[in-house]
């Protein structure tokens, strides 16, 4: 060698592949449901491979209209949204969506949602059959029409009813979505996990409202809606902390996740993977920067696993 040169040894390359319930991903960075449309939209802006999987727009058994309008509104820190779970129904989106899904080379997972049990463990059923799924997204933040509108994910025996329904249903991976409008989460992960949840992904939005001074009305004309983005990272951070200390299944942590700092951040916690939801509004290329920040992270502090980040907090 030639005296003054050092020699270089050039890292490999680290490696960002996880494993979530059942579903294996390249790397940790998945699409928040109801931000992310059926993908099709993002796919002229970056390659959608490079993701870690893709969790589409909320199925019902029949299309669904939404809320009016309306129906979003900024707010200092994130988005109030009240679309009400608008979207195509299940069979436009095995006609008209599911077909570029299935060329896609990543996880596909179908988030889905019902008005009743019946209602869920029929969708399961028919998603149970479908090629190139992946797994499911139980959505139980949804009223139950048949217990007096009783959201099923704020009351652990409904959470227990309709988790344990789909799972009769179907072998596919299952994560159960819960919402952060309870008093103690972790009483709601429990009766999922013992449903035969394989993941849960915390937090959906937090209920909220906004009022137009000048006019005296609510600004959004359902009222009320779900607070997502920044504002409530750290109260999302906090839930899947203590989540992860209270079951055996994996986490996948979401809310107000713009960054790799965010994302590294639910990781750390003990997150296994995260999705990225209000940050593809305001960035459409919000997931791929996180994945490749990732990535970049690794390479400077000379960490060649992803796993040796997850859950490594120090408390």
């Amino acid at each position: 060698m030639e005296k003054g040169k050092e020699a270089r040894f050039d890292m490999v390359k680290p490696n960002l592949a996880v494993n979530v319930g059942g579903i294996p991903m390249k790397n940790p960075v998945m699409t928040a449901s109801g931000t992310f449309g059926y993908g099709q939209a993002f796919a002229s802006l970056f390659d959608l491979n490079r993701l870690g999987a893709v969790i589409v727009k909320g199925l019902s058994l029949k299309p669904a209209p939404g809320n009016p309008p309306p129906r979003t509104v900024e707010t200092c820190g994130g988005m109030l949204n009240a679309i009400g779970l608008e979207n195509v129904g299940f069979a436009a989106f095995v006609k008209e969506k599911l077909p570029f899904l299935q060329s896609l080379d990543i996880p596909i997972v179908l988030n889905i949602y019902g008005r009743d049990l019946d209602e869920y463990a029929r969708l399961a059923e028919r998603i149970h059959d479908l090629e190139g799924v992946a797994g499911m997204e139980l959505n139980i933040s949804c009223p139950n029409v048949k217990a007096g509108g009783i959201a099923f994910g704020t009351d652990p025996k409904m959470a227990f009813q309709v988790t344990h329904a789909v799972r009769q249903k179907t072998g596919l991976p299952l994560i159960v979505k819960l919402s952060p409008n309870v008093t103690d989460i972790c009483t709601i992960a429990r009766s999922v996990e013992e449903a035969g949840a394989d993941v849960v992904s915390l937090i959906n939005t937090i209920t909220s409202m906004a009022v137009d001074v000048e006019t005296r009305r609510p600004r959004l004309a359902n009222t009320v809606g779900g607070l997502s983005g920044p504002a409530i990272k750290p109260i999302a951070l906090r839930m899947v902390w203590e989540t992860v200390q209270a079951i055996g299944i994996p986490v996948i942590g979401i809310g107000g996740i713009m960054d790799v700092t965010d994302a590294l951040e639910f990781l750390i916690v003990g997150a296994r993977a995260i999705q990225v939801g209000t940050a593809n509004f305001v960035n459409p290329r919000a997931t791929v920067e996180i994945a490749e920040g990732l990535d970049a992270y690794l390479m400077e502090k000379n960490i060649p696993d992803i796993s040796q980040v997850i859950g490594s907090l120090k408390t």
